[in-house]
């Protein structure tokens, strides 16, 4: 079950793309269907048109005035927009265009000739009416009906899409707000919790200390306590107002490679780390909370060439507007695929991974830093460069 889970999570990019191609394939076919009733609808309306047409060219060529009358009545029973013009394209007779049957001002004719243009361009071809040796033209526009039909397929459209933007985006909204209080409660819980052992911890310290006790260990547990301390620090600092200060970030990238050196595995395949370091910024951060940033790349990088080895360069670089930090490897790569997952909290392609290293790294960076954290480049067998972006205009 647990791989199930995984499995659809870390495809959640494709199950998206396979229900927004469902949902533009129901579009598409609510259009086509549409489309087609009203293609019916128009071929049904002229085969009736064409048959009243017919009765109507036999009964006003009628010499009795009832007959006549039956016709008219006939042509006028219509409920759509007609218009009936003579052979020269003049308007003899017309109905449910907005013009009054018996307004036969210049201004009206010409605004009914150029209603019956709009008529013929609609695709309704005009029908002929047989009268006598007169052939006059019957010009129709589509029923009430009709034009609704056609626009109600795009009007559901519209209100569909309204909900699901609004929808979406207030489910978003209290998504992102519920992990962010997830991501505050468990760092301030587990803040909590390494209290008491580091508590201990340094009572063991000064008893060992007061003892005499004098040695390459003790030194090494000095370091690991300062470590857990500051690993402390920066839990309880998730989801509380981060304080920012102008420092270098040489010193903060020096003390992450340090760190790490003495940790690499001393057999199988090496790996080395180094720095680039041109420029030395001064930069407006959160020391502990920037340290923890560049430890998880580093460490990111690690464990994915810890089979096989490689190299870890550390970068700076800076334009007018921002400063940039490179950690480059020439481990595995991404997967292009997976490139777009990599900063989803759960998503990880380690077996015992947890998936949080990188989200809870751009988290620091981009709320409370304000800077960008991205994949700038990566390949599957040539390497990754992600990269840390902070804003020049915070340089002191």
């Amino acid at each position: 079950m647990r791989f199930n889970k995984r499995f659809i999570y870390q495809h959640v990019g494709t199950f998206k793309g396979v229900l927004f191609l469902a949902a533009i394939i129901v579009i598409i076919s609510v259009l086509g269907y549409t489309q087609y009733l009203v293609g019916e609808l128009r071929e049904s309306t002229r085969s009736s048109l064409t048959q009243k047409i017919k009765t109507y060219s036999v009964l006003i060529s009628s010499d009795n005035p009832d007959l006549i009358g039956v016709a008219l009545d006939q042509i006028q029973a219509v409920e759509f927009p007609i218009i009936v013009t003579d052979a020269e394209g003049r308007p003899k007779l017309w109905k449910n265009i907005g013009f009054a049957p018996d307004d036969t001002s210049e201004a009206a004719l010409q605004a009914i000739r150029e209603l019956v243009e709009v008529m013929d361009e609609e695709g309704n071809p005009p029908l002929p009416i047989h009268v006598g040796a007169q052939v006059d033209s019957f010009h129709y526009s589509d029923s009430i009906v009709i034009q609704q039909l056609r626009w109600l397929p795009w009007i559901e459209i519209v209100v569909a899409a309204l909900f699901i933007i609004i929808g979406y985006s207030g489910f978003q909204t209290i998504r992102r707000s519920e992990e962010s209080m997830v991501w505050a409660g468990l760092a301030k819980e587990t803040a909590h919790q390494l209290g008491t052992p580091i508590t201990s911890l340094m009572g063991w310290l000064e008893f060992l200390r007061s003892e005499g006790i004098e040695s390459r260990a003790l030194t090494e547990m000095e370091r690991d306590f300062d470590r857990l301390e500051r690993v402390s620090a920066r839990f309880s600092q998730i989801g509380s107002e981060s304080k920012l200060a102008p420092h270098r970030i040489r010193p903060l990238v020096m003390d992450t490679v340090d760190y790490f050196q003495r940790r690499l595995p001393s057999k199988g395949t090496p790996i080395e780390i180094r720095t680039e370091f041109p420029c030395d910024p001064v930069v407006n951060i959160n020391p502990q909370l920037f340290g923890w940033v560049l430890e998880n790349l580093v460490k990111n990088s690690i464990d994915a060439m810890f089979s096989s080895g490689g190299r870890i360069i550390i970068r700076c670089s800076e334009s007018s507007d921002w400063i940039h930090i490179d950690v480059i490897d020439n481990g595995p790569g991404i997967s292009k695929r997976n490139r777009r997952n990599v900063f989803r909290p759960g998503f990880t392609t380690r077996t015992r991974g947890w998936g949080l290293g990188l989200s809870l790294s751009r988290r620091i960076v981009e709320e409370y830093h304000g800077g960008r954290l991205f994949v700038k480049e990566t390949a599957v067998g040539v390497g990754t460069v992600m990269r840390v972006s902070l804003r020049n205009k915070q340089v002191a």
